[in-house]
């Protein structure tokens, strides 16, 4: 099965809520997000060893008592065909599926939920929907991206699934403006999470460590207003 797993958090807590997961890191990925903080493995994937499926499948099977399932981030997942192939593998174990995903490849995004492979999914939203935003916060030159970006949100939105949106929210490219124009394409979703950007991680674009983040109440405040258009937004 042509997946890379580079990067594996055996016991998480804390990437989908409520539950206990394996998080699995995939290095492929067309976006180049200048404060991602997996910049290394997205950057230089040679430095780090495939880690073998049947290792991770070990590992899951033998813990099924408390491990709920799996959630698969990366880089972006749906740039591996295989995917719904190795989630097919992992659901027949009796696990959940988490899929983290900037949008990009509804298609796959569709297949998955047409064949019940994903439980939950949390779709990155990189700025406004707007190419000259989306471009700079995604570093993404090709407005096809875009669109696509768009359609898994309707897909999404449409779905019967549980799912998040979210933003990480950079000084530098996101203002009030960014995330009230955000929130209003994404009126009446079932959730918005505002993550506030960490400059003490390695960031792809190495002076975005020098920018200073907004404050907790600067965020509050955003999220305040933002429940105009999704109720059910927060913090993390």
């Amino acid at each position: 099965m042509n997946i890379a797993i580079k990067k594996m958090i055996e016991t998480s807590l804390i990437d989908w809520e409520g539950k206990i997961v394996s998080t699995l890191y995939v290095s492929l990925c067309n976006f180049r997000c200048p404060y991602c903080y997996n910049c290394d493995l997205i950057l230089h994937p040679k430095n780090f060893k495939n880690i073998p499926f049947q290792e991770i499948n070990n590992y899951l099977v033998e813990r099924k008592d408390f491990i709920d399932g799996i959630c698969m981030s990366g880089g972006e997942p749906t740039l591996y065909p295989d995917l719904p192939s190795y989630f097919k593998e992992i659901k027949d174990e009796g696990f959940l599926i988490k899929l983290d995903t900037n949008g990009a490849n509804p298609k796959l995004l569709e297949d998955l939920l047409g064949l019940g492979l994903v439980d939950y999914i949390a779709m990155d939203i990189k700025s406004s929907l707007d190419f000259d935003n989306y471009s700079k916060a995604a570093g993404i030159k090709d407005k096809i991206l875009l669109e696509r970006v768009k359609d898994s949100i309707k897909l999404i939105m449409n779905s019967k699934i549980d799912y998040e949106f979210r933003t990480t929210v950079v000084p530098l490219l996101h203002t009030e403006e960014t995330i009230m124009k955000i929130v209003k394409y994404l009126s009446g979703a079932k959730k918005y999470v505002l993550q506030n950007f960490s400059p003490l991680e390695k960031t792809l674009e190495p002076s975005f460590q020098k920018i200073i983040p907004y404050s907790a109440e600067e965020i509050q405040e955003l999220i305040e207003k933002a429940k105009r258009y999704v109720s059910n937004c927060y913090y993390r």
